[in-house]
């Protein structure tokens, strides 16, 4: 019983996810807005891992996907933890080695620079989103401020 619980719980989690981008009411989505629901699931795939998801729910290659496909694959990759988050350690060392002066914070220039020149790079359209969420009136991000707002904290 507490199975079959605990997976309409995903279930529904993941439709709420889901609805907040079906602008049409039609059980669809665009395929540019699955990334930012998964994330919204506390999932963090690699780009290649979420090319490689789309690939499987994508209708016919024609830039929407259906519920009917999406669900049953995104409540596997909840329930096997795929595409686990970074935890909230390994991202503030991260930030602390960008910090080379070690001031506590970053310039919005700074991380624009290494969030869209290094490893999977940021578009400027995700960079203005971040930045606007994380830059205090000070136009600072004080990051260990902000480590815990990005990162989701394991279920017990």
């Amino acid at each position: 019983m507490a199975g079959r619980k605990q997976s309409a719980d995903v279930h529904q989690k993941i439709r709420a996810a889901f609805d907040a981008f079906d602008y049409e009411a039609n059980s669809t989505v665009d395929v540019r807005e699955i990334g930012t629901i998964i994330y919204s699931l506390g999932c963090f795939p690699s780009q290649k891992d979420l090319h490689d998801f789309i690939a499987k729910v994508e209708e016919d290659h024609t830039g929407y996907i259906h519920l009917d496909k999406f669900l049953p694959a995104m409540t596997k990759v909840l329930q096997e933890h795929k595409f686990p988050p970074i935890s909230e350690d390994l991202l503030l060392q991260a930030f602390e080695a960008l910090d080379k002066e070690k001031k506590d914070y970053l310039d919005p220039e700074e991380l624009t620079k290494y969030m869209t020149q290094e490893g999977e790079p940021f578009t400027q359209e995700e960079m203005e989103e971040m930045l606007t969420a994380l830059a205090d009136h000070r136009n600072q991000i004080h990051y260990k401020d902000v480590v815990s707002q990005m990162t989701i904290k394991p279920d017990k």
